[in-house]
């Protein structure tokens, strides 16, 4: 923080013991980080303890459970370095996977869903709304990815304020969402 305050329920980050605020916070980047491995491998490099039924439960939340019990080997499959044989949209549900076995806190999602297909990505925004005791942070271009936040924070060219609000409130009252809103849906209201 170069000016200002992070907090968290109140409390200024720099006060939260660094190792308790790391095991609270997941974050699942655009470019998923893929080991050579296997599928169970992948999303236990999360919560190194986790359960069978843990495993399962996460990447159903991603989605991933969808692609994983296609394979012959389902969470025993193997998985190549980088995850090279699997598509871009299945190693982001596995990074997302990975993410939510750790059960955190704050999800924080760094336009992780970019390479997933529209219905997956609908059905992985319906069960993160599921998560009662979990802050989700999505950064996005996309819209779809946002609309539905109880917040929207849009920022301008420069990394400026823009607009805070709901989706409905930001087509009212900010521009730059109003441009990212029209060029992406053309103006049509849900």
């Amino acid at each position: 923080v170069t000016s200002g305050e992070v907090l968290i329920d109140g409390v200024n980050v720099k006060e939260i013991d660094l190792e308790y605020l790391r095991k609270n916070i997941s974050y699942v980047t655009q470019e998923a980080i893929i080991f050579s491995g296997t599928i169970d491998s992948n999303i236990r490099q999360g919560k190194v303890d986790a359960t069978k039924e843990e495993i399962e439960k996460a990447a159903k939340l991603a989605v991933a459970d969808e692609f994983i019990e296609k394979f012959e080997a389902g969470y025993k499959s193997p998985v190549n370095q980088g995850g090279a044989n699997l598509s871009g949209g299945q190693k982001q549900r596995l990074a997302l996977a990975r993410a939510l076995v750790r059960k955190p806190k704050i999800l924080i999602l760094d336009d992780s869903v970019s390479a997933v297909d529209a219905k997956s990505e609908a059905l992985i925004k319906d069960n993160l709304r599921t998560l009662k005791d979990m802050t989700v942070i999505i950064i996005a271009q996309k819209i779809t990815s946002i609309k539905d936040a109880d917040y929207i924070i849009v920022l301008n060219n420069t990394g400026g304020l823009d607009g805070f609000g709901t989706h409905e409130e930001l087509l009212e009252t900010s521009e730059v969402y109003k441009e990212i809103y029209n060029s992406q849906l053309g103006g049509y209201h849900e």
